[in-house]
């Protein structure tokens, strides 16, 4: 390792728990944690007691979000004279800063820049939705990195902030413990969790989607019953781990679409117990087990949903996370990839490695799309023709990784998205070989 590397970099590989939704308890020092109570008069080793809440204190149990940190100092110490900062291309919603013609959208992949860009600086939106104030909506962000944060933090108080590499892996030095992910893993951060992100080689690029919403959960399964899909036990949350470094620290916070930041003398990743069930977790899309059609016809996405921020109307989600993974395909007489649509939701797809069987040419890893509510899309014409006269045999799709953030909101394109040279102005084109075939007089044409 590096003996230049961040001190976090230099420690031992991070521990987890398993479980989604748990009520964990971990501590980094023995009786740091109380036992029995959540705010003892004294609690050990001279830690103060603090509640993270991620749900209002009257929510449902079964809905009801929170976390007890012990911590060397409280948040009220983690703070100073802030100052609005600039936050580059990083935008939160509403923002209608450009208007474009209305049409299905499609960008190849932002090259790595040569300029050094920690996460903060290395933030590129792409789309908004809703309104962040209004915590509904969400947006989806491209992250380049060339450099890691070193003696500084952060924490987003307007979303939830889901993480996706594509190239490069990364460290997530959270309050809570440290999460390693990689391409082809998520890690999801609650809103208000403290974190410093850093690099696990020399550069990294990936997709975040920050989400205004309720929190992300698993999908109820239905029918499907009580396996398969994303399962509980995959999902890991880190063990705690502690940082007592005092030495100047730049804390950073994104609240109501503003970048903020001040000056610590000392490092706020400072949680040496804490027990809960609002905390960061990570999760292998590889676990997931997909499920689809045994005999004929295609079944809707929405069975490929890995976790779902839920509305009050049920069934319709602010963000639904879906995957389109390796699997077989094995239905009959059926046009197996997916069909031609127009949908009430948004859908932003990216596509993390591999190909994407509706779209075999133009669509690359790294790359991104936007196809907005009640536009049309579908696969494109290689594609079409390729299932539609194809001997129809069990194949394995493989070697895949695609995925969608699908909202009911409809998503705008950012200044900087718009004025992309990756931006494929020709993309329509991929449908535009799909010829009239109708043929009254040939019921099989």
């Amino acid at each position: 390792m590096n003996e230049h590397a961040p001190l976090s970099l230099r420690t031992a590989a991070p521990g987890y728990m398993s479980g989604f939704g748990n009520g964990f308890e971990t501590e980094a020092l023995p009786g740091a944690l109380p036992v029995g109570r959540n705010s003892p008069q004294r609690c050990a080793y001279g830690l103060y007691a603090e509640q993270l809440s991620g749900s209002p204190f009257t929510a449902p149990r079964a809905s009801n979000e929170r976390s007890w940190l012990y911590r060397i100092r409280p948040t009220v110490q983690h703070w100073g004279r802030f100052e609005k900062v600039d936050a580059g291309s990083w935008r939160s919603a509403p923002c209608a800063e450009i208007e474009m013609p209305i049409a299905p959208l499609r960008w190849d992949p932002l090259p790595m820049p040569e300029r050094s860009l920690s996460f903060l600086d290395g933030i590129f939106t792409i789309t908004t939705a809703g309104d962040a104030a209004a915590q509904s909506g969400m947006a989806a962000s491209i992250y380049l990195i060339t450099r890691s944060m070193v003696n500084e933090a952060f924490y987003n108080a307007d979303a939830e902030m889901m993480f996706l590499p594509q190239e490069g892996a990364l460290r997530l030095v959270t309050e809570f413990g440290v999460i390693d992910i990689a391409p082809g893993e998520i890690a999801v951060i609650p809103r208000g969790v403290k974190l410093r992100v850093e690099l696990a080689g020399i550069s990294a690029r990936g997709y975040l989607c920050e989400n205004y919403g309720g929190g992300f959960t698993l999908p109820e399964r239905g029918p499907i019953g009580a396996n398969c899909l994303a399962n509980q036990r995959d999902f890991l949350t880190p063990n705690a781990q502690y940082e007592d470094r005092d030495e100047p620290c730049a804390m950073y916070v994104k609240w109501g679409g503003t970048l903020w930041r001040t000056e610590l003398g000392h490092s706020p990743l400072d949680v040496v117990a804490w027990h809960g069930n609002y905390a960061p977790y990570k999760y292998d899309l590889r676990r997931f087990s997909p499920v689809g059609p045994l005999l004929f016809d295609h079944a809707d996405p929405s069975i490929f949903t890995v976790l779902t921020s839920p509305t009050e109307a049920p069934g319709t989600a602010n963000i639904d996370f879906a995957i389109f993974p390796d699997r077989w395909a094995v239905a009959e007489n059926t046009f197996r990839p997916p069909w031609y649509h127009m949908n009430i939701m948004s859908e932003f797809m990216g596509l993390i490695y591999g190909r994407y069987d509706a779209k075999p040419e133009g669509f690359q890893p790294g790359g991104f799309s936007l196809h907005n509510c009640m536009l049309p899309h579908g696969p494109d014409t290689l594609a079409f023709t390729g299932a539609s006269t194809a001997t129809l045999q069990p194949r394995k799709l493989e070697g895949t990784m695609a995925f969608m953030f699908e909202t009911r909101l409809p998503q705008r394109v950012t200044a900087f998205a718009a004025g992309l040279a990756q931006l494929q102005h020709d993309y329509a084109d991929c449908w535009a070989g799909l010829q009239k075939r109708f043929d009254p007089t040939n019921r099989d044409a």
